[in-house]
């Protein structure tokens, strides 16, 4: 495939600069260009207010088209970079890093080869996160140990957890690994109701947070560990 490169921008009415990116599939519905911001938020499946954090974080640039705030196909296709990385929740930061190392490349495969390595770098983290959600969960294995022998050596009954069909299905997505606003996709509601879910299901597990939530689960049998 010959190289294609691009024109990146850096914030609405600036100059523009010559740079590649790699390619991901668009969403079927959006056109190639001139997308005005509502067609841009549902065909990515974000709000109006993310792009606009976006932009002010240099990541798009919209244009005008008489009263009309537009994108053109550089900043779709940007948007579908933007959009994959929050899927796996990499953190702003890293993406406008990954961003201007995009802007700045020379060829496609360059521009391949960063995306990859940013991806590398991701899958690492994770990695390493699975690694403490393991130490946790073997944490509380013991503890419940400890509690059963603290009672006269009898085991102590374990409290039933009664979950909602909402709630049993928002856990096996956090059980996954999938961060709110992911799930709140998946679950086609909104993050602020995710959110709210999370924080019932850690409750009802009488523990701090989500990962020690999935940890107790899947000492229960409620969900898979793998």
């Amino acid at each position: 495939m010959p190289e294609q490169s691009t024109t990146i921008h850096s914030a609405p009415g600036s100059r523009t600069v010559s740079g590649f990116l790699p390619h991901l599939p668009l969403p079927g519905t959006i056109p190639d260009n001139h997308v005005a911001i509502a067609d841009m938020a549902d065909a990515f499946g974000v709000t109006h207010r993310t792009l606009h954090f976006y932009e002010e974080k240099g990541l798009l640039a919209a244009d005008r088209m008489g009263p009309m705030r537009v994108y053109g196909l550089e900043d779709i296709r940007r948007m579908a970079i933007i959009n994959a990385c929050r899927e796996i929740d990499m953190p702003i930061a890293e993406i406008q890093d990954l961003m201007r190392a995009l802007t700045a490349c020379q060829s496609q495969g360059d521009a391949v080869q960063i995306f990859e390595s940013a991806l590398n770098a991701r899958k690492r983290e994770l990695a390493a996160q699975q690694s403490i959600l393991r130490r946790q969960m073997q944490r509380v294995s013991e503890l419940l140990e400890l509690a059963a022998d603290g009672d006269g050596g009898e085991h102590a009954a374990v409290t039933p957890i009664h979950l909602s069909p909402i709630e049993a299905k928002c856990l096996a997505f956090m059980a996954e690994g999938y961060p709110a606003h992911r799930i709140a996709k998946l679950m086609d509601m909104d993050l602020t109701a995710v959110l709210t879910l999370e924080s019932d299901i850690v409750r009802k597990f009488n523990v701090n947070h989500r990962f020690q939530a999935v940890a107790k689960a899947v000492l229960m049998g409620l969900v898979s560990a793998e």
